[in-house]
């Protein structure tokens, strides 16, 4: 079975991943849930034929040399995917996952208006946090397209591998893909800097050097937007600072105090229906008692904070959980099964 036909298949059934493997059907990801497709088993031979189809022969050797491979694929007709192919017992397997054609409004997705503040920032750090598959990507690609549609700037954005493709509205915006166009997150950010941008898009924070260059670039004047692999807003703190070696974590800190403007954490829920999921969102701004809770590292202050902080826009995860709950759109177990502080729940 060819790869566009398997990828139709997760088109045709609303799915946001598919995932090829040994011995099984295509497996199709829907509303969070895997379901088995009832087409012929995939054999081992039969999988490496169809990945390899769709591969150039540079990707060919990359996989090759790294048993690992990340690229984006548009094939004529359908959506784009972002894949991630790798050996598995010795089979070439595969993961897609879907990215819609259109861009979706921060609106669409569900986001408070807190967010389109934070995307009207003139420079700082906003960093939307959250596990794997919640949907970062598509939160950043939202905002970019707010500045797209409302400010004059050059926005670079560096991404593994490029997903959401931009045309340029009031903006001008240049999208470099880490392996292709450029070696790493690092070493594009560096470059970046030199490039006159006035926003700057970080696919993933994932090392000491690229955090550092980030929060350097959020000093000097520019915004800029990246993700990170953190559960709330404290834990991204934390994790910043954490990176860096001990002699450096104060000056970080001071670094962070000053240039964070917010942190959007997500979570994505199954709908009370059944049918479709729900954005779940936390939001920390960075008032000035925010930055000084980050100043002097009392970081385990900043739930209160965030709980008492509602008048700038800010929300802990348990209070949009009780609201999600209370209007019916999640049901209390789900809720309860994601919630921080349940003796806080209970009472909210």
């Amino acid at each position: 079975m060819e790869i566009r036909k398997m990828l139709l298949l997760c088109i045709e059934n609303s799915a946001s991943d598919l995932h090829i493997t040994e011995n099984e059907p295509p497996i199709l990801r829907i509303d969070g849930k895997l379901y088995r497709t009832d087409h012929p088993k995939l054999t081992k031979q039969s999988l490496k034929t169809a990945i390899y189809a769709v591969l150039t022969d540079v990707q060919k050797e990359m996989l090759e040399r790294d048993l690992e491979l990340d690229f984006s694929l548009a094939l004529p007709g359908l959506d784009r995917f972002r894949v991630n192919v790798h050996i598995q017992r010795g089979s070439v397997e595969a993961a897609f996952r879907r990215v819609p054609l259109e861009v979706p409004s921060l609106a669409d997705l569900g986001l408070p208006p807190m967010v389109l503040e934070l995307a009207r920032k003139p420079n700082g750090l906003v960093l939307v946090t959250g596990p794997t598959g919640v949907g970062k990507t598509t939160t950043l690609a939202a905002i970019v397209n707010l500045i797209n549609s409302e400010r004059e700037c050059l926005i670079i954005t560096i991404e593994d591998p490029i997903e959401f493709i931009y045309s340029n509205k009031k903006s001008v915006i240049k999208q470099r893909e880490v392996y292709s166009d450029t070696r790493s997150f690092a070493q594009s950010l560096r470059h970046a800097l030199r490039q006159d941008p006035d926003v700057i898009i970080v696919g993933e924070m994932r090392d000491l050097e690229t955090i550092s260059t980030a929060l350097t670039a959020a000093e000097t004047g520019h915004l800029v937007l990246a993700t990170l692999h953190t559960p709330d807003a404290p834990q991204t703190v934390e994790r910043i600072i954490d990176v860096f070696p001990p002699h450096q974590q104060q000056q970080v800190k001071l670094q962070l105090a000053d240039s964070l403007q917010g942190v959007v954490s997500q979570l994505l829920l199954p709908h009370a229906s059944g049918k479709g999921r729900v954005l779940a969102t936390e939001i920390m701004v960075a008032t000035p008692g925010i930055r000084n809770l980050i100043r002097e590292q009392e970081i385990e202050q900043i739930p209160t904070l965030m709980q008492t902080g509602s008048k700038y826009g800010m929300k802990t995860m348990d209070k949009c959980l009780k609201e999600l709950t209370q209007k019916g759109i999640v049901t209390l177990d789900t809720a309860m099964s994601k919630v921080k502080n349940m003796e806080e729940f209970k009472q909210l």
